[in-house]
């Protein structure tokens, strides 16, 4: 896969890995990371970097928030950007992190001058490149879900589709609501599992409807939510990272 970019533009970038993806699909990171190489950047994943602290903090865990997010700004700092495969953990360093530290004499302008470095992947591709083309093809249907945070609160829905209707051979098709809800919300799966069933059921019956059978999407925990429920209800549909497609992952030789 070749990537046309911008001419002389090879930033250092720091490759923010997330919790979801190390543990649960290391593919995902693998492509976060060819793609940025392909854009030009030097990409280099820093081997001591942790939680970006999320689940602590929208569990009221202030205080272990804090201890983390001090973690991931000392292990990226030197980086001119760090770049997330995942719209939540991406908000969570770019909008919650100055926050945390708000009147820290110490450590407020750190998270801010961090915060200001962090981007979501397929935002960080199209808006700062910016990527103009990908030279990889894909045969194959697939609709998109756009996840809750990175659509509301970094405006991440228009990149990803750019990157993908460049792909030779591959056809999106819309669902219903792309932008409602999975059901996932971290913790609120956990505490209202009858609620999230219902609202991730109809999600699924929104992708069935839409006659495609590849389901894409930029976060790792709203795919892992739907996907177990897919194959719960007996759906052959596969489920991909948008970053394995575009880095060339075919769209048969992973079952989701």
């Amino acid at each position: 896969m070749n990537t046309h970019t911008t001419p002389h533009f090879n930033p250092r970038v720091g490759f923010f890995v997330t919790c979801l993806v190390n543990f649960f699909r290391p593919t995902v990171g693998f492509a976060g990371v060819k793609l940025l190489s392909n854009a030009g950047c030097q990409v280099a994943v820093p081997e001591e970097q942790t939680c970006c602290g999320q689940f602590a903090y929208n569990s009221g865990d202030i205080v272990g928030a804090r201890a983390l997010a001090r973690q991931v700004i000392t292990r990226f700092e030197g980086f001119e950007y760090i770049i997330v495969p995942s719209g939540s953990c991406a908000h969570m360093l770019k909008g919650h992190y100055p926050d945390l530290f708000a009147g820290d004499p110490e450590w407020e302008s750190r998270a801010r001058q961090f915060s200001e470095r962090c981007f979501e992947l397929t935002s960080f591709l199209v808006d700062i490149c910016p990527i103009k083309r990908l030279d990889t093809g894909h045969e194959g249907v697939v609709t998109y879900h756009d996840s809750c945070v990175g659509l509301r609160k970094l405006g991440i829905r228009a990149q990803p589709r750019v990157l993908l209707q460049g792909i030779e051979g591959l056809e999106i098709r819309e669902m219903a609501h792309p932008g409602v809800c999975c059901g996932f919300g971290g913790a609120f799966c956990i505490k209202y599992p009858e609620i999230s069933t219902h609202i991730v059921t109809n999600k699924v019956t929104a992708i069935h409807q839409s006659g495609a059978n590849n389901l894409l999407g930029g976060d790792l925990g709203c795919l892992l939510n739907i996907a177990g429920r897919l194959k719960r209800m007996g759906s052959e549909c596969n489920v991909y990272h948008v970053a394995e497609v575009l880095a060339g992952v075919t769209l048969t030789d992973s079952d989701g």
